[in-house]
């Protein structure tokens, strides 16, 4: 990087106090994609948490790298130290056990909390960030606190993402309309963890994400709450690009269906449980709708497992139903809580 590029990264305002939160496990050559595309960065984040789910001794000397290279093009965070004292722009965090990407953005997120981040930034490890993202969502931050920002697909090519989430069925709107007008946003009432940027104040009312979905469904259902308390919004701005190549089923060039696997289909299942909680805490759980909404996503399973991963049907029926059974043991279950909020803390 030029001398003109690194000041640039360094002094150029950006987003105050902003963590990126990265979630990984058992995928160092996606990560190292992922470590690239942070020092073509044309402004500098604030802090870099990487969470470990493996607690691998190779990612941790990948991060400690990454953090020499960090400080070779930018030099000490401009806001001095964090809430402990500490300087170092790149945060190691590693778990002692695989707490899955719920688990691991709950962690992440914590952390970077504990450190006194203002905002966050979170993303997967089969992501790219693209060197100017920073700028690009930092106009927006000044109105609104949260922000999704769109995706490149793995070829490069557009990558449509479900921003609208039917509440009275507890599942995205499969046609909601893609374009955005010469506004540049549209509302949105989810997230999606792959490059969803939400504000601390945010955080502080409806508590961390809930590390009990381990995976699937976490980010919509906390979307979902931050739509109580602010309006989200998706935005036309490219701030990433996928680099992991999913098999897929394209409908007619207009959406695809990714295959996945038998842990994924019986979390999503069985995280319709969690769903129905925080929808019965609010207010929004209607039984027949809901009900409707279980069925839809299980036949979208099914076609899945036909279309796609046509070898995993005799798995993943059985995972389907192990997930709808577990999902009607969460929600009998009187003793749950949502997560608490922070702002007391």
């Amino acid at each position: 990087m030029s001398e003109t590029n690194t000041n640039k990264a360094a002094g150029t305002p950006g987003i105050p106090k902003l963590a990126i939160v990265v979630v990984t496990f058992k995928r160092q050559e996606l990560l190292a994609k992922l470590f690239d595309s942070f020092c073509t960065l044309t402004v500098a984040p604030w802090r870099i948490v990487i969470v470990d789910n493996e607690h691998s001794d190779k990612t941790e000397r990948m991060v400690a790298e990454l953090g020499e290279r960090t400080d070779e093009l930018w030099g000490a965070p401009a806001d001095g130290p964090d809430a402990e004292g500490g300087t170092a722009r790149v945060v190691y965090a590693p778990q002692d056990d695989n707490l899955g990407g719920a688990g691991g953005f709950s962690a992440g997120v914590k952390r970077a909390w504990e450190l006194g981040a203002e905002w966050f930034w979170v993303m997967d490890d089969d992501v790219m960030v693209l060197p100017e993202a920073i700028e690009r969502l930092e106009p927006w931050t000044r109105d609104h606190r949260v922000i999704q920002g769109s995706r490149l697909d793995y070829d490069g090519g557009d990558f449509y993402w479900q921003y609208h989430f039917i509440e009275s069925l507890g599942i995205p709107n499969p046609i909601a309309p893609a374009a955005f007008g010469p506004e540049g946003y549209r509302p949105m009432n989810t997230m999606c963890f792959e490059g969803g940027l939400f504000a601390r104040s945010v955080v502080d009312e409806i508590g961390l994400p809930d590390p009990r979905f381990f995976i699937y469904w976490d980010d919509t259902v906390y979307g979902y709450l931050a739509s109580k308390v602010t309006e989200p919004i998706v935005i036309a701005d490219l701030i990433l690009q996928r680099t992991r190549n999913i098999a897929n089923w394209d409908i007619a060039g207009l959406r695809q269906l990714n295959g996945t696997s038998d842990m994924n289909r019986y979390h999503i299942m069985r995280n319709r449980g969690y769903m129905m909680q925080y929808f019965r805490a609010h207010g929004d759980y209607r039984r027949i709708t809901f009900g409707l909404g279980t069925a839809a996503t299980f036949a979208k399973e099914v076609i899945r497992l036909v279309m796609v991963n046509r070898d995993s049907l005799k798995t993943g029926i059985p995972a389907l139903f192990r997930g709808m059974r577990d999902a009607r043991k969460i929600y009998r279950d009187r003793t749950w809580k949502p997560m608490p909020p922070l702002k007391d803390r």
